[in-house]
């Protein structure tokens, strides 16, 4: 807990406009994707692309065929970033419905490939949002700029 009068200690939240949603999930390759499973909600991190056409919005991913995600539905997707040091960060939520897509022979993969980590991902989805919400958190007043831990 910060000390009182910590300037740290006052934070506010700010909302994300859409484009600055969009900017942060351009910017990353590994969100976690949420959803219900036989009973209980399930998170796992995953690669992703953000894919843009036109106003058409869309995430892609792969993953091993026949697994958990593969057969998820209705998803919720997220990516954020946190500075612990300066108790800021930003996050951005995606939801929206899973299905698989099935690419035609003339698709260009390279530009909707996100690259998996792990082997054997063939199953390719595409998540198409049903909304995109972001924050930011925010410390109040002055920070400072470096990490006082540095000083000690």
């Amino acid at each position: 807990m910060a000390p009182e009068g910590d300037p740290m200690d006052a934070t506010s939240i700010e909302i994300l406009s859409a484009e600055e949603c969009l900017s942060y999930l351009r910017a990353e390759a590994v969100g976690r994707i949420a959803f219900v499973g036989k009973e209980y909600p399930i998170v796992v991190p995953v690669n992703y692309r953000l894919v843009e056409a036109g106003s058409r919005v869309r995430l892609v991913l792969r993953t091993r065929p026949g697994n958990v995600i593969d057969r998820a539905v209705r998803v919720a997707f997220e990516v954020d970033r946190v500075d612990t040091a300066h108790r800021t960060g930003w996050s951005v939520l995606v939801q929206g419905r899973l299905r698989h897509l099935t690419l035609p022979p003339d698709a260009d993969r390279a530009a909707l490939d996100p690259q998996p980590w792990l082997a054997d991902r063939d199953a390719w989805l595409e998540l198409t949002p049903v909304s995109i919400t972001g924050r930011r958190l925010l410390p109040q007043g002055a920070a400072w700029a470096f990490d006082p831990a540095a000083y000690l």
